[in-house]
């Protein structure tokens, strides 16, 4: 049995107070669900904020992003090592913002996630095509490049610490939602490349998030298929209310 994880990820959003204070209101719409991993990701700067008001409340913090370092001449960057000391449990990588913006390739991912899980943290992994590669039906083309050059070189033995989130571009901030079949369609079609990768055991194991414009109004249908373990979150994990819907759905 997988366990679900719905994942919020705040992007460039919530100054210091804004941030305890969403924590503080979501906290306890949802600290009754036994049976769901929650997490949040802060902006670098609220993270420690973040994590103090989380507190022993049942939300654990990722950051957006990490470098493959622990420490050098890298200005700018947060290695997986200061994200561990501030507490963090969760790191996502190879966001599609990251790969659209900020040049993350697949070999930067792969870094990052062996550094990061070196460290001890649970990495989410971002995959996902955007609107013209769907279109040219080159989905798979693209989900098997990012994931074979995420994971390479990754023992099995590591598998547990990663989660993959199948992060439809053309879906995110859009409005836009792949309908249940497509998003089961893609999940499927991972699960039987991460059992090629490692093991049809391995693969029933690993769990794998939908990201891209999940609401409370959707989140059940989704949940509903065999192939979907939970959801990263984007626009509607900044209001209390809309984030605990989506936790506490019904699949």
């Amino acid at each position: 049995m997988r366990t679900p994880l719905i994942a919020g990820n705040w992007k460039l959003f919530k100054t210091l107070a804004e941030a305890t204070a969403l924590i503080n209101e979501l906290a306890p719409l949802v600290n009754d669900v036994k049976d769901v991993e929650i997490v949040v990701a802060p902006v670098f700067t609220a993270i420690s904020t973040v994590v103090s008001a989380a507190g022993k409340t049942a939300v654990r913090v990722a950051a957006q992003d990490c470098y493959w370092e622990d420490e050098g001449a890298f200005t700018g960057e947060v290695s997986p090592k200061l994200l561990k000391d501030v507490g963090c449990s969760h790191v996502i990588i190879g966001h599609s913002e990251r790969r659209q913006y900020f040049g993350e390739t697949d070999d930067t991912v792969n870094r990052k996630t062996k550094a990061a899980i070196r460290t001890g943290l649970t990495v989410l992994l971002c995959v996902g095509e955007s609107l013209a590669q769907r279109e040219s039906n080159d989905t798979f083309k693209v989900i098997e490049a990012q994931l074979r050059g995420g994971l390479a070189d990754i023992p099995a033995a590591e598998l547990p610490h990663i989660v993959i989130a199948y992060e439809p571009v053309w879906a995110i901030g859009t409005g836009k939602t792949a309908s249940d079949t497509q998003a089961q369609e893609v999940h499927a079609f991972i699960r039987a490349l991460v059992a090629q990768i490692y093991s049809p055991s391995e693969a029933d194991a690993v769990r794998i998030l939908y990201g891209g414009s999940v609401k409370p109004e959707n989140i059940n249908g989704l949940m509903s298929q065999p192939d979907i373990d939970g959801a990263l979150v984007g626009g509607a994990s900044l209001k209390a209310e809309s984030f605990a819907g989506i936790i506490r759905f019904k699949g």
